[in-house]
């Protein structure tokens, strides 16, 4: 059924195993998301600590404010290209992330990219979750002294037993989001937005007039560069982790987009609401950074940190409410919604989005965040660069098979076929499979270096160090090509006849 240039299933596919209520179409009058719901749910993902201190990374290697600046912009900018393009597909069908890979991976080796997408996706679960205990845990001990007394002091894996209790706790609202569902998600990014947003301009504006004026705040964000590096030795490596910050967000996006009111909004809402607030919130974080130093003498990075030196604790209330909101609206959406759909992709039947989250809770953990986060360096140059890879060869083959091999067209039945269209050999597409093995390939050596090296940075950088800098445009291009060159020599008839007896029209003629 076509309305609107909208899919919709019609044909009863709900005896398949591969079919369940989570990852069916979404009907057209589910498709209530607007271009503000849109918006709301990017600027309530790039409000979080780790965009406010990504900037001030990037200047601690060398940049100067207004270079970091445009990395960032210039990383999100490209982006939003696969993730509009991916996009598509979610708003025109109705499908998720994992059942769009079905066309080009087959309906059972979907399964491969879907994992590695859940498992970075868990990762950063971990993470943001980590960031937020912690934050938690260092605001109520300013607004309580005794709670830093808890358990007297004890101290587990290396933590105080209160960050733990304030990790747990964090976690466990969490899991209580999760069990509402997507719904749950939407209405929390819409009404997190202008609060993130207010925070942002108070934190700014209090920055600007503690520290005397804005020239004297960006003349010294000189005193943030830990070393003075070559900008064009630097730029590649913190492009790439740019683009390799939403990169995840890049595959997934239809897990948003098949709720999408039109085209034009999920179109619109992404491009007002990824670029400017990634780059304005992570100028936040620098020029506040910045106004530390003339105001308390030192950088404060962390904005945690920087709340405990204030002595009102409405302020200190204030800022805990904002920054646990920052923290839960991002990894609700970022780190949730993906993998609850990837892992009930494994086995539709016996896996909800719900068991999904759960299970995403529960590796985030496993995952040990607290070593992820260990040093920015290691942050930015083997986990940001390191799983870009992964995500940029994913990318390339969907890409390449929506738009080119397939032309925008899929027999939406199928998808939820064991012997549909897209059940190739056995449900794999041995060709994608390929093409990705063949995409990551040149890039893990130069993962394997960055990630044996403190900090992440190899002192002297060979040709495979140089590859895995760029890894999320390598990855990227060399799956595209492998892919196209794949698909169109052997399945280009068996795609062209499909489209004709499903839509009656030539692919050539499209």
């Amino acid at each position: 059924m076509v309305k609107n240039d909208f899919i919709e299933l019609n044909e009863d596919v709900s005896a398949s195993p591969l079919w369940n209520h989570d990852l069916a179409p979404t009907t057209i009058e589910q498709r209530t998301w607007t271009t503000w719901n849109i918006a709301a749910l990017w600027i309530g993902m790039s409000v979080v600590i780790t965009t406010y201190m990504l900037g001030g990374g990037f200047i601690a290697q060398g940049m100067t404010w207004w270079q970091a600046m445009l990395t960032i912009l210039l990383g999100n900018c490209i982006v939003l290209i696969p993730m509009v393009l991916n996009a598509h597909a979610g708003t025109k069908y109705g499908i998720s992330f994992p059942v769009l890979l079905r066309a080009s991976f087959g309906t059972t080796g979907a399964n491969i990219p879907a994992m590695l997408r859940a498992i970075v996706a868990c990762g950063w679960f971990g993470i943001q979750t980590w960031i937020g205990g912690t934050a938690i845990d260092a605001l109520l001990t300013a607004v309580w002294s005794g709670w830093a007394e808890l358990g007297g002091g004890a101290v587990v894996a290396g933590n105080p037993l209160h960050t733990w209790i304030s990790f747990f706790l964090f976690w466990g609202i969490q899991v209580v989001i999760i069990l509402r569902g997507i719904e749950a998600i939407k209405h929390l990014e819409s009404w997190a937005a202008p609060l993130l947003l207010l925070g942002g301009l108070v934190l700014l504006i209090w920055a600007s007039s503690a520290a005397g004026d804005f020239g004297n705040i960006l003349a010294g964000t000189s005193a943030l560069q830990e070393t003075r590096g070559n900008f064009w030795a630097i730029f590649p490596a913190a492009l790439t982790a740019s683009v390799g910050y939403w990169a995840t967000l890049s595959l997934n996006i239809p897990d948003f987009t098949r709720f999408a009111k039109s085209q034009r909004s999920q179109m619109l809402g992404q491009a007002l609401g990824l670029p400017l607030t990634m780059t304005a919130f992570a100028f936040i974080g620098v020029a506040v950074t910045s106004a530390t130093v003339i105001i308390y003498g030192e950088a404060i990075a962390d904005p945690v940190q920087l709340i405990q030196r204030f002595d009102n604790r409405f302020v200190i209330l204030f800022a805990m409410i904002v920054i646990f909101v920052a923290q839960i609206s991002t990894n609700m959406a970022a780190n949730v919604v993906s993998p609850s759909n990837d892992f009930s992709n494994l086995n539709p039947k016996r896996i909800s989005y719900v068991t999904g989250g759960l299970i995403t809770a529960v590796i985030g953990i496993a995952m040990m965040p607290w070593q992820l986060m260990s040093s920015m360096g290691a942050y930015i140059f083997t986990w940001l660069i390191g799983y870009s890879g992964l995500m940029g060869a994913i990318g390339g083959i969907l890409i390449c098979d929506y738009w080119l091999i397939r032309k925008r067209r899929i027999e939406l039945a199928d998808l939820y076929k064991i012997n549909g269209v897209y059940s190739y050999s056995g449900g794999f597409n041995w060709r994608a499979i390929t093409a990705l093995v063949l995409a990551i390939a040149p890039v893990v050596p130069g993962f394997l270096r960055a990630a044996t090296t403190p900090g992440g940075q190899v002192a002297e950088p060979n040709v495979f160090d140089t590859l895995y800098t760029y890894a999320w445009f390598v990855t990227f291009s060399i799956a595209f090509l492998i892919y196209f060159v794949l698909m169109n020599n052997r399945f280009r008839k068996q795609v062209e006849n499909a489209a004709d007896a499903v839509y009656g029209v030539e692919v050539h003629d499209l």
